[in-house]
């Protein structure tokens, strides 16, 4: 009997066992699926926040424009207002325009006739009355009546916001390019009270539209600190005393309402628009903000008397070719008409720009470049260093000049000078054949400076008063002994050049051009840009020049020099079709007959 039992209570532990196994797997699964409810849940929960942030509207802009001769430039800056990857029905232009000489006001018009609707509210006023300021000797001279009427058309636009309660203001000047479709993003991002973006200048210096420093009196303090952050060698967001020309103001910001464009009444500094407002920041125990993560745009240089408006014309015309240097041409409003712009050889016989077809993009940009301003050149196409022969060449005559080899890297020519060479050389004889008096040269890779045709016609009216024998003159060269050259006498555009490298872009004249070809280079060829010096008697190789004669070439050279090259040696997108193409194969060489570049070999 006990037995029995005792074998019943073994029998039975396995089932107890079992039984409490699955009481604990069902627990886990539970707790398990629990968990996997509550995550789901959490997961639901948060789509659900997120698609009901998604749809909040985004914060309402104004943007507060004014506008005051820049007919220049505003189908440009329009565009890009258009181009801001922002909603339009949640920004509202406030625009103000006076005192215009030139058709600002009708371009405006032209405009918002197309894109008004597009805003949630647009309000304008002109005034096409009044043409220019009393007093004022040029239309960009900062008059005081001109600085009390922008201070107080900045105050009404900030009271404007704050009256139609826009989350943000930006006060944008009409001179700037807004590149970045995101700007507006990006700035509310930082959700600084007052910050803006860094803006850059198309010309050489260190302008922005920030200051680094400033003095107790409110005037501009060169510091250490702003050079790096212009040039991004300090990249981020920086508390700074000033910013200006587009200034991002964050509305929902309490202390925002302290700030104003209008002087405290015991304000003794410049009666200036911007260190008024920059004052008051200050005052309000904050600070404004810069930042230059991204690339952001343009910004022009402030001119005022003696400056005309047509020198800001030719400014913001420099602008437009310094973009083409590394992307597209401006984006122009299609709602804007933009008049064609006159074409002509700047009172030369031809202009010709030299141009291998397999550098469209080149072809593209210089083409452009040209028709902003205003030359009518004729392209080139030049000869293709890829695509010489042996019998081309032999058909030539083209022989490399003995004892030739490249001063710095001690090589042969290479197929890209000859085909560069030759390019130069048929120009040449094309002016003697058409009797050209006159003809100004462009290689494809030419950077222009600001008002180029001005300072060219400037510069030809001293040549041709003071060295009136002129042949050669170069627009842009590489100087390789500048401490030898001097200043033509009684000039400020000309100097005497020495040795120079590089064919950018020069002018020469028939008498030139005979010279030149009467030499006969194609037999004794080395690259064009050592060719030059030789002809003026200031090449440093004697070997080389003795095989030229009589070398009379009358050169000269622009200084300071009108045209660079638009990339240099070891810079992103540098490409030489000269330098770095095949030198002449060695058996070339000697079937030519040099025996001494065999030695060297």
């Amino acid at each position: 009997m006990h037995k029995k039992n005792e074998n019943k209570m073994e029998t039975s532990e396995p089932s107890i066992l079992t039984c409490r196994s699955a009481l604990i797997k069902m627990r886990a699964f539970t707790v398990f699926a629990i968990i996997a409810i509550v995550c789901n849940l959490d997961c639901c929960v948060k789509k659900s926040i997120a698609a009901e942030e998604n749809d909040f509207f985004l914060p309402t802009v104004t943007i507060s424009l004014l506008v005051r001769n820049k007919a220049h430039s505003l189908p440009w800056f329009l565009g890009y207002i258009e181009r801001l990857n922002y909603p339009k029905n949640r920004m509202s232009l406030w625009i103000r325009s006076d005192h215009n000489i030139d058709n600002s006001t009708a371009i405006l018009k032209e405009w918002l006739s197309a894109m008004e609707r597009h805003y949630h509210h647009v309000d304008v006023q002109y005034d096409e009355e009044r043409r220019g300021y009393d007093h004022e000797r040029c239309p960009l001279e900062w008059t005081e009546k001109r600085f009390d009427n922008v201070i107080q058309l900045r105050q009404q636009a900030l009271d404007h916001a704050r009256n139609a309660w826009s989350d943000y203001l930006f006060m944008l000047d009409t001179d700037v390019i807004l590149h970045h479709k995101d700007t507006l993003q990006i700035l509310m991002g930082h959700q600084k009270t007052v910050i803006g973006p860094m803006l850059n200048i198309s010309t050489e210096g260190a302008y922005s539209n920030f200051w680094c420093g400033m003095t107790d009196e409110g005037f501009y303090k060169r510091v250490p600190e702003y050079m790096p952050i212009v040039l991004r060698e300090k990249m981020g967001c920086f508390p700074v005393p000033m910013v200006h020309s587009a200034v991002f103001i964050n509305l929902r910001h309490r202390n925002s309402s302290k700030l104003s464009y209008l002087p405290p009444s015991d304000y003794e500094g410049p009666v200036d628009d911007i260190i008024i407002f920059a004052h008051r920041v200050r005052e309000a125990g904050m600070s404004m903000y810069v930042t230059n993560e991204m690339y952001f745009g343009t910004v022009q240089i402030p001119l005022d008397y003696p400056y005309t408006l047509h020198d800001e014309v030719e400014f913001f015309k420099h602008t437009k070719l310094e973009a083409m240097l590394e992307g597209p041409p401006l984006y122009v409003s299609p709602h804007v008409y933009v008049p064609p712009i006159p074409q002509d050889k700047l009172g030369l016989d031809e202009v010709y720009m030299i141009n291998l077809l397999r550098r469209p993009e080149r072809r593209f940009r210089m083409k452009h470049n040209l028709y902003e301003l205003g030359i009518d050149a004729k392209i080139i196409d030049a000869v293709d260093g890829q695509e010489l022969n042996d019998t081309y060449l032999d058909s030539l005559n083209v022989d490399m000049l003995p004892g030739y080899s490249d001063p710095y890297n001690g090589r042969a020519l290479t197929m890209g000078e000859i085909g560069c060479f030759l390019s130069h050389y048929f120009l040449w004889q094309e002016m003697i054949s058409k009797n050209l008096k006159r003809v100004l040269f462009f290689e494809d890779d030419v950077r222009f400076e600001p008002q180029f045709r001005h300072k060219l016609q400037k510069m030809l009216h001293e040549a041709d008063t003071y060295i009136p024998q002129w042949e050669l003159i170069y627009l842009g060269r590489k100087r390789l002994r500048p401490s030898e050259e001097a200043m033509i006498q009684g000039t400020n555009t000309l100097c005497w050049p020495h040795y120079s490298y590089w064919t950018l872009s020069y002018l020469l004249t028939l008498d030139g051009a005979r010279k030149l070809i009467a030499q006969n280079p194609l037999v004794k060829m080395l690259p064009v840009d050592e060719y030059l010096p030789i002809m003026f008697n200031k090449h440093p190789e004697k070997s080389w020049k003795q095989y030229f004669s009589p070398r009379n070439l009358v050169g000269i050279s622009a200084e300071p020099l009108l045209v660079y090259p638009t990339h240099y040696t070891g810079e992103p997108n540098y490409v030489s079709d000269t330098e770095d193409s095949s030198v002449i194969p060695l058996e070339d060489q000697l079937d030519f007959g040099f025996s001494d570049i065999k030695d060297e070999l």
